[in-house]
């Protein structure tokens, strides 16, 4: 193990922490410190890396996720050429519509290694095509927005780099996922156990001496409370200094159940087990402080004086403010009571008034109305003091929590309520009871609030019910009279969701909170953010917990009301007395010792950290440490960023040093093994590091030499660009600037280099240096960047670009030698066009930045001198070295410069200029004029180039692009820069007439097809501000050239409408705008003349069928509207075209408007359109001649397309309409023959069919096609069947046949049902000729007619013809059936007989049928089908009758047997009278008057059955019970009551009609079968007895009596009455009421 290099890295505590301080008196807080620091630290901290595996898996990992791809061996993923091959990229660049000079940032990609093509025109010396030069906008590549150099992004700019490598944060990851989160090196808590305390209290000989421990208090000593009544009080040194309450009354009131401890610590108070509290000086504890008792058995029923009831243990007790005489207390009763003594000598002498201030006794009244639940105290606490004086402090504040509310009241000068707060909703429904809360007093802080700024933090309050945290802020609002007190405030500022229930809570320090939940588990919590920052389990710790409250709420709990969500399902223990908080550590009390602990902080992290041999992630937890990242509350580091940055800084700087060092040294000893990859990572955590803190310097003095001598320097620098590139380091030592270029063009990136070099400063260049770097390695834009940023320059590289081009010319002309050499070596040279761009827009190159004001001036003036001067110049100024173009000859040429330029690219250089012209720097301003004045020193070439404006260099370059040197293919640009900026720069281009219009025909004779556009497109430009006095003249040219926007444009202002339109035409591009073209032409409100009006009518017509050609339907739309009578001419005009004839036929006739010309054009555009309907969409013929309105269509024009085409349902159609109905029959006959005779030829040659699928399929189309058309006759024959029946009585007379001819409308049945028959018949033979007769097959022919004959499915052939007869056969029985007039109980006949017109046509059928087939077996097979029809409706109805009676029978039967069961009365004697009524022993002859009873009731039911046959039924009355004497219940006659109880009677009722026959003796006649409806409803049963008594009653309660002894009975009590005659009378029992 190596020591860590400075002593630094131990551990210290954090001085700025003022969060520990929350007492006033501090006089422990060194000795507590020096006793943690001596268990913790036994010798020097050293730093213990370890061997291979130092760098850490878990922080690879994280590191690993965010690291770049590998770069190709060319340097990047994408494999970008490592040089410019390609002069295209001088000008490439994005459209841009709007003009700007200061804006138009374009990109100049040069890396791409493809050459664009040459164009094929002749002559053309640039080398690059055009597209549109004067839209773009150039871009160079280092500012362009597209990432054409890949490479890796800034570790520092990564998504939470620092954080998610965070050690710390790690334990905030969900740890629900699959995978286990590693846990960190170093203990999140460091427990101490207190030996030698535990060996005194918790060992055998203590507990038999002392009793268990059951409480702790933790102040400038540990004071345990035990289960014998003694206290033990111990020091930090684990001394045991006093033993409290031997030998006094504390022993004999039950174990200690809470402990207080005053803000002096000099008065420790106990609460027992029975109620008694005592309170002892710690100076002398021979005798109690005070003795507040419990109340005496004879004082809990007076409610003289308060205090704990006998044997309630006092479960919470607390000193109030500085005083020793002043505590509250609380009872697991739920009672809590404060307790003021008055001063005195000695315990005797003073008194001690208490007073209740929550809770009731138990014997207390609840007040009205209200039911009490039960209730305890869960929780209980007094404010403490803090270290500054409040308001607080004096009031006695005490907050208590119950099951259902928080409460905070004031006990001082009395006993108040100041706030009350309910549980909140947000409490687990069912959950665990728990309640907890801590008091954090008002502190004085060392340093302001960051958020409040106040230099004092308020009190507050955490409480928890269940899982729900809430922390609540205490204000003081001062009063208006400052004598009085100040109000308080209570505000509850945030609230966390815990997991599970909170046993416990304490502060650890004013910003962070410590929670421990009911499974034992520990959290820390940082206040304002709730943000949970560690969590660990402490159930290894065995904490002391017993049940304190399931005794008082056990009702409460039983009691669960599972859809009550405000109640709990089981009542915790309690945790609060063995969890307590003190000056940042915490305390536990266990069933077995007492530890304490204290959060690891941040220099222990650290130093864990970097013994772990984890240096990378130590360095990134310190960075963390330092921006603030981490949790730093919990970790001790103060929240003042300065003062953390001074902590922090050098112990990271110490860190990277250190792991600098052992990094290289462990790859040093083992070099053939090394793993560089780990390297990579330290230099991006070091880099992140250093940007962090602010020094550059650590990377470049002390970093960059350990890679160096590695011979590593490359990781270094690869690590070091993308922070260059976002300019987060941009001066580099010359050092390293040189390592960097030689290591990226020994890597070929020097696209790469050049794009960091233009983002550093030039300030610390070694300027020698650089310069002959760039030039070596051909970097040129790098080289440019440093020639104008570190020199001012913008001459020199101008010239070293331009110098490129020299040698490949002969005589300003490149010679075709020279063509690879500029595609190749030279090709940097076409960069020169976007240095122009940039430099005269005021941009820096290649970035794109803008330039300083005055350094753009200056720049912009020396480039226009340098290339519109006129001559060759002398550069740099002083020297004899001039650049000359032509260095092989005796003479320049005029303008040098600018002709080599030219000659290179000129569509370039003028879209440079282009973009240059929009620079405000060639406006004639004052400013302008101001700079060059002669008061002022200026060098000659800013002295001229402030001189240049647009038209110097426009006429400049007219003067030199003549023709005699330049081709068409340049000069045509040179045409377009002039036609596009003349309307943009009126005021400052002035040109005469000829030169514009030399600048018209020369855009009109472009050299190739591809500038077309651009041409016309500058035409219009120009033609926007200059009129020219010969335009007849350039019109023949617009026409040649195909400048049809500009013809337009001309034609319509000159109102040549019919040249417009003629136009319009021979436009290739917008032939579409014809139509609108028309509709503005013919519109009234143009207001053509009538000549204007018929030369655009004779275009129309020139053109008609180029007309129809480009759309029918918006041609016939807008004919239609405005020129109708050109119909038939564009019909005419598109003959060879049936298609489009079709498609604008169809438009204006189907398009729902009808057509404004007479009725003969009509019928000839109706029917061409059914003719080419017929062909283009027959389907549809058929549907459009029934809809058609025209009736004068002519057949013989319309049936033969019909016919040729197949349309025979349209043919049809049409002659029916006619009034042509037997030549339509007929028509449709032959066609059904025609069909007939196709399938039968296919089933009949079926045998030579080699594709059995395809026949099937044939079959099945020509079938239904058969079916079609009978549809299509049957539709014939029911319309002329309507007509015939819709005509007048009289007209029927007239035409109305004798019984055996058949009329018009029943012939046209008959033919269609011979048809159908015959063709069932005929095709019926072949399909059974097919099946049976078929000649015998050999091999493989016979083979293949067997699985032709498998295929086949003629069972569906032949149900498909049979449906031929049956359809035809049900349509007839519809048509000719008469409907009933009027619906009768007898059968209205079904059958075929009742209908005279289908017999007459079945008659001359089946006459018809003999004649052709004297053979009845023939036509079986027919008849069966036309049968079938009609079976299979009748089976239809006869199933839905037996459907129908069988439900009917199924009703009617079980009400019959509701009816008979009767019932069974409780006794068989009279309740009235007592004679018996039924069984053994009744007089009378019962028998034989059932008979009797039995012949009456069958005499009637066969009366009522004759009155059936005559009319229908009706519902009848009630029947009557004519029987007398007794009656067998088991087998009672039918009942016609409305049955028993409140029950309806289900059977139906049939009116007696008849007169009812009288019975025999004993006057049964009048006897009645009475029925109580309701709940009284009774059943009448007849008895036998005298004949006074008439029938028996019998009750819904099942009580007897004769009719006759009830009547009596009622008439008696007033209550039985009649509804009248015929009526059933209604009982109630006298007995049941």
């Amino acid at each position: 193990m190596a020591e860590a290099p400075q002593p630094s890295l131990t551990t210290a505590d954090d001085p700025s922490s003022s969060d520990e301080e929350t007492v006033k008196d501090d006089r422990e807080e060194d000795r507590i410190a020096d006793f943690l620091e001596e268990e913790l630290q036994d010798g020097p901290i050293t730093v213990s890396p370890i061997g291979p595996g130092s760098i850490a898996s878990r922080y690879r990992e994280l590191a690993s996720a965010s690291a770049q791809d590998t770069p190709s061996d060319d340097g990047s993923t994408d494999a970008i050429p490592r040089r410019v091959g390609s002069p295209a990229g001088s000008f490439l660049s994005i459209p841009d519509d709007s003009p700007s000079a200061q804006g138009s940032v374009a990109s100049f990609p040069s890396t791409s290694s493809m050459l664009p093509s040459r164009s094929s025109r002749p002559g053309l010396s640039s080398p690059t095509p055009s597209f549109r030069p004067f839209d773009r906008r150039f871009q160079s590549r280092i500012s362009s927005p597209s990432n054409l150099s890949p490479r890796p992004s800034s570790p520092a700019f990564l998504a939470g780099h620092s954080r998610s490598v965070s050690v710390t944060s790690q334990l905030l990851l969900d740890p629900g996922g699959e995978t286990e989160s590693p846990s960190p090196p170093w203990e999140v808590v460091r427990w101490t156990k207190l030996k030698r305390m535990n060996g005194q209290a918790f060992s055998e000989a203590g507990k038999r001496n002392f009793g268990t421990p059951t409480c702790l208090a933790v102040s400038a000593s540990i004071v345990l409370g035990t289960s014998k009544g003694i206290i033990l009080m111990f020091d930090y040194n684990q001394n045991l200094k006093m033993i409290i309450g031997p030998g006094t009354r504390a022993v004999e009131s039950g174990p200690i159940t809470s402990i207080a401890v005053s803000a002096d610590h000099t008065t420790v108070a106990g609460g027992h087990a029975n109620g008694n509290i005592f309170t002892w000086d710690t100076a002398r504890v021979a005798r109690p402080f005070l003795s507040i008792p419990h109340l005496d058995p004879t004082q809990t029923h007076g409610k003289i004086t308060d205090g704990h009831i006998p044997n309630a243990a006092v479960t919470h007790l607390g000193f109030l403010g500085t005083r020793h005489t002043a505590l509250v207390s609380a009872d697991d009763r739920g009672m809590a009571f404060s307790h003021l003594a008055t001063r005195g000598t000695g315990a005797f002498g003073r008194t001690v008034k208490t007073t209740r201030i929550l809770g009731r006794y138990p014997d207390s009244k609840p007040p009205s109305g209200k039911t009490l639940k039960p209730s305890t105290v869960l929780a209980f606490a007094s404010l403490p003091l803090g270290n500054v004086e409040m308001a607080t402090d004096s009031l006695g504040l005490t907050a208590m929590l119950t099951p259902y509310l928080l409460v905070i009241v004031s006990t001082t000068p009395i006993a108040q309520t100041q706030h009350k707060s309910a549980r909140p909703k947000e409490v687990a429904a069912h959950s665990a009871m728990t309640g907890c809360l801590a008091w954090f007093p008002a502190v004085k802080l060392k340093v302001a609030d960051p958020v409040t700024g106040s230099e004092m933090s308020k009190v507050k309050l955490v409480y928890c019910w269940s899982n729900i945290l809430t922390v609540l802020d205490v204000d003081e609002i001062p009063a208006e009279d400052k004598e009085k007190p100040p109000s308080l405030s209570f505000h509850p500022r945030s609230r966390w969701k815990c997991e599970e229930a909170i046993v416990a809570v304490q502060w650890l320090s004013r910003s962070v909170l410590t929670v421990l939940t009911i499974t034992q588990r520990l959290i820390v919590l940082e206040d304002r953010s709730m943000r949970m920052t560690e969590a660990f389990d402490l159930m290894h710790k065995h904490i002391y917990h017993v049940d304190r409250f399931s005794k008082q709420l056990h009702s409460l709990v039983e009691q669960l009301d599972e859809e009550d969500t405000t109640m709990h399902g089981v009542v915790a223990d309690a945790f609060y007395m063995s969890f307590k908080a003190y000056k940042g550590r915490l305390f536990l009390l266990g069933f077995n010792d007492v530890s304490i602990g204290a959060l690891s902080n941040w220099a222990d992290r650290l130093i864990a950290l970097m013994e772990h041999g984890d240096y990378i992630g130590a360095i990134r937890l310190a960075t963390s440490y330092y921006t603030g990242d981490a949790n730093k509350l919990t970790i001790g580091l103060p929240e003042d960023t300065n003062l953390r940055h001074s902590m922090v800084l050098d112990k990271l700087l110490e860190i990277m040093a250190a792991s600098l060092k052992y990094a290289f040294g462990q790859r040093q000893k083992k070099r053939e093994a090394a793993d560089d990859s780990h390297l990579h990572e330290l230099a991006e955590t070091c880099f992140v590091a250093c940007q962090s803190i602010g020094d550059a310097d650590f990377l470049f003095d002390d970093m960059y030499q350990w890679y160096e001598e590695a011979d590593l320097e490359g990781i270094f620098l690869e690590t070091l660009e993308p922070y260059i590139l976002d300019k987060s380091i941009t001066a580099v030592p010359p050092v390293v600037v040189k390592a960097m270029v030689s290591h990226f063009v020994a890597k070929g990136w020097e696209s790469r280099l050049e794009e960091m070099i233009c983002h550093m400063d030039t300030a610390t260049f070694d300027l020698d240096q650089i310069t002959q770097l760039c030039k070596q390695h051909s970097l040129y834009e790098a080289l440019i960047y440093v020639w104008n940023q570190a020199l001012n320059d913008f001459i020199t590289p101008l010239i070293d670009l331009l110098a490129l081009l020299v040698p490949p010319t002969q005589n300003g002309v490149y010679s075709e030698s020279g063509n690879e050499e500029i595609y190749g070596v030279n090709a940097n040279a076409f960069k020169i066009f976007i240095y122009l761009s940039y430099i005269l827009t005021g941009r820096v190159y290649p970035t794109g930045a803008a330039l300083q004001e005055d350094i753009a001036q200056k720049a912009k003036a020396e480039l226009y001198w340098f290339l519109f001067s006129g001559k060759s110049i002398t550069w740099p100024k002083g020297s004899r070295r001039r650049f000359l173009t032509r260095p092989t000859q005796s003479q320049e040429p005029s303008f040098p410069y600018l002709r080599i330029i030219l000659k290179l690219d000129a569509p370039s250089l003028l879209s440079a200029l282009n973009e240059a012209f929009e620079d405000s720097f060639l406006n004639d301003s004052p400013e302008k004029q101001l700079n060059g004045a002669p008061g002022r020193d200026l060098p000659e070439e800013q002295v001229f180039g402030l001189t240049v404006d647009r038209q110097y260099i426009v006429s400049i370059l007219m003067e030199i692009m003549n023709s005699a040197d330049f081709t068409p293919a340049d000069t045509i640009y040179l045409d377009m820069f002039i036609a596009r900026n003349m309307p943009k720069y009126p005021q400052y281009l002035l040109f005469t007439d000829t030169t514009l219009t030399k600048v018209l025909i020369g855009l009109c004779k472009f050299p190739g097809e591809d500038l077309a556009e651009d041409a016309q497109l500058s035409a219009e430009y120009l033609l926007s501000v200059y009129q020219p006095p010969d335009l007849a003249d350039l019109i023949t040219l617009f026409k040649e050239a195909g400048f049809y926007r500009i013809l337009k444009r001309i034609y319509r202002v000159d109102r040549q409408y019919g040249k417009l339109l003629q136009t319009y035409f021979e436009d290739p591009e917008d032939r579409d705008e014809v139509f609108q073209c028309i509709e503005q032409c013919f519109r009234p409100q143009t207001g053509l003349s009538r000549r204007q009006v018929q030369d655009a009518r004779l275009v129309i017509e020139e053109h008609a069928e180029e007309l129809v050609e480009i759309d029918p339907e918006k041609t016939a739309k807008t004919i239609a509207k405005y020129a109708p009578e050109l119909h038939r001419h564009i019909l005419d005009s598109a003959s060879g075209q049936p298609g489009l004839q079709y498609s604008y036929l169809k438009t204006i006739l189907e398009s729902g408007k009808e057509p404004s010309h007479d009725r003969s054009s009509d019928r000839d555009l109706v029917e061409q359109y059914l003719q080419l309907m017929c062909k283009f969409d027959p389907s549809h013929v058929s549907d459009y001649v029934g809809l058609v309105q025209s009736t004068n269509l002519r057949l013989e024009k319309l049936l033969p397309a019909m016919e040729e085409t197949g349309v025979i349902d349209a043919a049809v159609i049409l002659m029916a309409k006619e009034g042509q109905v037997q030549e339509a029959m007929g028509r449709l006959i032959k066609h059904l023959e025609t069909l007939e005779s196709a399938l039968s030829g296919l089933l009949t040659g079926a045998e030579s069919q080699h594709d059995a699928f395809d026949l099937q399929e044939a079959a099945e189309a020509l079938m239904q096609a058969l079916q079609q058309y009978i549809r299509v006759g049957i539709w014939l024959c029911q319309g002329q069947t309507k007509t015939v029946r819709d005509a007048g009585p009289a007209r029927r007379k007239q035409k109305s046949p004798t019984n055996d001819a058949l009329s018009p409308d029943e012939t046209l049945w008959l033919e269609l049902i011979d048809t159908s028959v015959q063709i069932t018949r005929k095709v019926s033979m072949s399909l059974e000729a097919d099946q049976g007769d078929a000649p015998p097959k050999t091999n493989g022919d016979a083979w293949l007619h067997q699985a032709d004959a498998e295929t086949l499915d003629k069972d569906k052939l032949l149900g498909l013809l049979r449906s031929l007869v049956q359809n035809t056969f049900t349509a007839l029985l519809t048509s000719t059936s008469t409907p009933p007039v009027s619906s009768t109980l007898a059968k209205s006949s079904r059958g075929i007989g009742a209908n005279l017109s289908f017999l007459r046509i079945l008659r001359a059928f089946l006459s018809r049928a003999a004649v052709s087939s004297p053979n009845l077996a023939d036509l079986r097979a027919v008849l069966s089908s036309i049968f079938s029809a009609y079976a299979y409706e009748e089976s239809i109805l006869r199933l839905s009758s037996r459907l129908l009676e069988r439900s009917l029978f199924v009703s009617v039967n079980q009400a019959v047997e509701l009816r008979q069961r009767g019932w069974r009365p409780k006794g068989s004697t009279c309740e009235a009278c007592g004679r018996r009524v039924w069984g053994p022993g009744v007089a009378g002859n019962v028998f034989e008057a059932w008979e009797e009873r039995q012949s009456a009731e069958e005499k009637r039911r066969q009366q009522r059955k004759a009155l059936l046959s005559v009319t229908p039924g009706q519902n009848g009355g009630k029947g009557k019970s004519p029987a007398s004497g007794s009656r067998d219940f088991g087998e009672s006659e039918e009942y016609n009551g409305n049955g028993k109880g409140k029950g309806k009677d289900l059977s139906p009722r049939i009116e007696q009609h008849a007169e009812r026959d009288q019975e025999d003796e004993g006057g049964a006649g009048a006897q009645e079968l009475a029925t109580k409806e309701n709940t009284n409803a009774g059943e009448t049963i007849p008895g036998q007895g005298p004949a006074a008594l008439g029938a028996l009653v019998v009750l819904a309660c099942r009580h007897v009596y004769h009719q006759t002894c009830l009547d009596a009975v009622l008439a008696k009590e007033s209550v039985g009455r009649s509804n009248g005659y015929g009526k059933e009378r209604e009982y109630r029992c006298p007995i049941d009421g």
